[in-house]
C-alpha cells in the first residue's frame, strides 16, 4: 500500500490534525464460505489477480464467527450505533448451510446492542425451501445475481463443466417470489451484459418482479481496462424506467444519482463522496477492505488485522481504509476541476487503480461515468423547469 499513495494520504494522524474523523463501520460483509458453486468468467474472487482465496478456510468457524460479533458490538456500543447491516457473503454463502447461516443470524443479534438487519447475497443455485423457510424464520434477507436473459446470463455465469446457471436461478427466484417468502426478497444484482440488447436485459430482470435492481459495471481498471459503451447502455435503462408510468422497481444507481444531483448524499460507495463504512471479515477472521479491490492486485483488500488480535476502530485507523473515507483528498487532479465532481465522487475506488501508480485516478469509466451522469441531469433537470411555475 505505501507505493500506491502518497505519503501524507498515509499518514492518519496528520489526517486527524487536520480535522479528519473517521466514519464508524455500519455495514459488516461476513465471508461465511470462501468456495462456489459457479465459475464466473468475471469473478473479482477467483478470475482476477488477486488469489488468496485459494489459503483461505471453507467455511467460517463458529470461533470466528463468535468472535466477531464481540467485536461488532464492541464497535457499536462505543460508537452508539443505532443500528447495523450485515451481509452473509461467500463464496457462495448457501454453501455454509442453513443451520450456520440461523446460527451467524440469532449470534449477530444476541451479541449486538443494536437492531441488526442481516441479509446474504446468492447465486440462488441451491436455494429451496428448506432454506427458505429457514431464512422466514431468522428473518435473513435474500439477494439474487442475474445477469438477465438466460444467454446473457449463461455467457457468463456457468458452472465449472460450462452448463449455463440460469434455469437454476429463475427457479431459486420463483421460490422466492412465492407469497410466504416474498417479504425476504431483497432484489437482484445484474453485472451488465454490455452484448445484450438494454432494454431487453432490464425487461427479463422485471420477469422476476424484483423490489430492487443494482446495475453494476464489470471490475476493471486502467491496468485492465474495459470496453467502452456502458454509460449508452445504462442510459437506455434509465430512459425505460424513467419514462415509464408505473415504477414497477428501484434502481439503486439511478435513484442516487437522482439524489446526489438534488443535493443529498449518496448511501453507495460506487458515486457520491460519502465516506465508506463497510468493512468485510474473511472466513478466517481478517478485516480486509471492500474486496471487489481483488480485482486491482493481488492482496489489494488485505489490513494485516483480524478478529482476534484487533478492533474494530483499529482497522478503522487503517491507512487504506481512510483513504477511502477521505473524499476528495483521495482524488486525482483531473476529478478536482470537473463539473460532475459531486456526484461521480471520482467512481468506484476499485476502478481507479493503475499499476505502479495507485488509485489517485479518475475511474477507468469516467468517459460512462460522465455520460450517464449528464444523461440522467438533463432528464430531471428538464422536468423540473416544466414543473417550475
Amino acid at each position: 500500500m505505501g507505493a500506491e499513495w502518497p505519503t501524507d494520504l498515509l499518514d492518519v494522524d496528520a489526517l486527524l490534525a487536520r480535522g479528519f474523523r473517521p466514519v464508524p463501520f455500519q455495514q459488516f460483509v461476513l465471508k461465511v464460505h470462501s468456495r462456489c458453486d459457479l465459475s464466473c468468467e468475471y469473478c473479482f474472487v477467483y478470475a482476477m489477480a488477486d488469489q488468496t482465496w485459494r489459503s483461505t478456510a471453507g467455511r467460517m468457524p463458529f470461533t470466528v464467527l463468535e468472535k466477531t460479533a464481540a467485536r461488532i458490538a464492541e464497535h457499536v456500543e462505543r460508537h452508539g450505533l443505532p443500528r447495523i447491516d450485515v451481509t452473509l457473503h461467500g463464496g457462495e454463502p448457501l454453501l455454509a448451510g442453513g443451520e450456520f447461516l440461523a446460527t451467524a443470524a440469532a449470534t449477530l443479534r444476541a451479541r449486538v446492542p443494536a437492531p441488526v438487519t442481516v441479509g446474504l447475497q446468492t447465486n440462488a443455485v441451491r436455494l429451496d425451501e428448506e432454506l427458505l423457510t429457514t431464512f422466514a424464520e431468522h428473518d435473513i434477507r435474500v439477494g439474487v445475481s442475474i445477469d438477465g436473459p438466460a444467454e446473457a446470463h449463461d455467457a457468463n455465469r456457468r458452472f465449472a463443466d460450462g452448463r449455463g446457471s440460469h434455469a437454476h436461478t429463475a427457479k431459486g427466484l420463483e421460490l422466492l417470489r412465492d407469497k410466504r417468502f416474498r417479504h425476504l426478497y431483497g432484489g437482484l444484482l445484474c453485472v451488465i451484459p454490455l452484448d445484450t440488447d438494454p432494454v431487453r436485459t432490464y425487461d427479463a430482470l422485471l420477469d422476476h418482479e424484483p423490489p430492487a435492481i443494482d446495475l453494476l459495471l464489470p471490475h476493471a481498471n486502467w491496468t485492465t481496462p474495459p470496453r467502452r459503451g456502458y454509460g449508452d447502455w445504462l442510459a437506455a435503462v434509465f430512459d425505460r424506467w424513467y419514462d415509464a408510468p408505473t415504477r414497477r422497481t428501484s434502481i439503486r444507481l439511478f435513484e442516487e444519482i437522482i439524489n446526489l444531483f438534488l443535493g443529498g448524499s449518496s448511501r453507495v460507495e460506487s458515486v457520491g463522496l460519502s465516506p465508506v463504512a463497510l468493512l468485510v471479515v474473511d472466513t478466517g477472521g481478517s478485516f480486509e477492505q471492500v474486496d471487489s479491490l481483488r480485482s486491482a492486485y493481488h492482496g489489494a483488500a488485505r489490513t494485516g488485522l483480524n478478529v482476534f488480535d484487533d478492533s474494530m476502530d483499529t482497522a478503522l485507523a487503517h491507512p487504506a481504509i481512510a483513504a477511502r473515507q477521505i473524499g476528495t483528498r483521495a482524488l486525482a487532479d483531473a476529478c478536482l476541476s470537473c463539473d460532475i465532481l459531486d456526484i461521480c465522487g471520482g467512481g468506484y475506488y476499485p476502478h481507479r487503480y493503475r499499476e505502479g501508480i495507485g488509485f489517485r485516478n479518475p475511474s477507468v469509466y469516467c468517459p460512462d461515468l460522465t455520460r450517464l451522469i449528464k444523461h440522467v441531469a438533463g432528464r430531471v433537470h428538464a422536468d423540473l423547469r416544466r414543473i417550475q411555475p
